[in-house]
């Protein structure tokens, strides 16, 4: 399950290991055991009597299953630089990821494809995906950036459009937390998510009885847009062996057509243009 960073930024390194070795519901003797150390010196770390070194630090972090950016975080409060760079899509680092994105994105036309950070901003598009929003969005201006979450909860021409809407608004907003970055909400995204769960219409929707037993396998998105009927569903990559903090925090989400039906009017609204 999922856990939502505390609200205040522990104070120092002991404080981030133990809020994360609470997260992974791990004991100090199974962490010990995993780094091979002893309990006494994991408790020492904790309470601040035993400054570990770098190597530990990253060895903690690991056997934690701590996402790359929050390892950085707790190098940085043990008093060493960050292990992991955070290179900026687009740089010439990430070549091999942006080769792999576009081709992905390609190969998915003319089905809507896009590629999200952690907090389910777009950062690009498909034409089959830039289709959909101007249909959707019927020539108003898209959000920038847009977020998928905000796009499909928060009242607007996307949301609008889905005609099974409270189906829709469960499964996104429990897939958020579990399609998190290492299981565990970063905070941006907790306050996203806590927000738009607040809103009135959305928490008497979740408030409201449970669902029964769904009889599909996934839950698809059914879209009434531009005189159109169409569904779709969705499956999710991410980048395998991370060792940058942006690599490990993209998602590339594809689109595909719910039934024959839904794929037959998608392309015949896409030859049409």
């Amino acid at each position: 399950m999922s856990a939502v960073p505390p609200a205040v930024e522990p104070a120092g390194f002991g404080d981030l290991m133990r809020h994360w070795r609470a997260v992974r519901r791990i004991s100090q003797l199974d962490l010990a055991s995993a780094v091979e150390t002893t309990p006494r010196y994991v408790s020492f770390v904790e309470t601040g009597r035993s400054q570990p070194s770098r190597e530990m630090v990253l060895r903690l972090a690991l056997a934690l299953d701590v996402p790359l950016r929050e390892r950085n975080g707790m190098l940085l409060a043990a008093g060493f630089a960050p292990a992991y760079p955070m290179t900026p899509l687009g740089s010439d680092q990430l070549g091999r990821v942006e080769a792999a994105l576009t081709s992905m994105l390609s190969q998915h036309e003319p089905f809507p494809a896009l590629v999200m950070d952690r907090g389910w901003t777009v950062l690009r598009s498909n034409l089959g995906a830039e289709r959909l929003l101007g249909l959707l969005f019927d020539g108003a201006p898209v959000p920038e950036p847009a977020n998928v979450l905000r796009l499909f909860v928060e009242p607007g021409p996307v949301r609008g459009a889905v005609r099974n809407w409270p189906d829709v608004v469960r499964a996104l907003l429990d897939r958020a937390r579990h399609e998190a970055v290492g299981g565990v909400f970063d905070r941006a995204t907790a306050q996203l998510v806590q927000e738009l769960r607040e809103r009135p219409d959305v928490a008497a929707l979740l408030a409201s009885h449970a669902p029964g037993p769904p009889s599909v396998p996934v839950i698809d998105v059914q879209l009434s847009v531009g005189g159109l009927d169409v569904g779709f569903f969705s499956v999710v990559s991410t980048i395998g062996t991370p060792v940058d903090v942006t690599a490990q925090e993209l998602r590339v989400e594809a689109f595909f057509p719910t039934d024959e039906a839904s794929r037959v009017t998608w392309l015949a609204a896409v030859a049409a243009t």
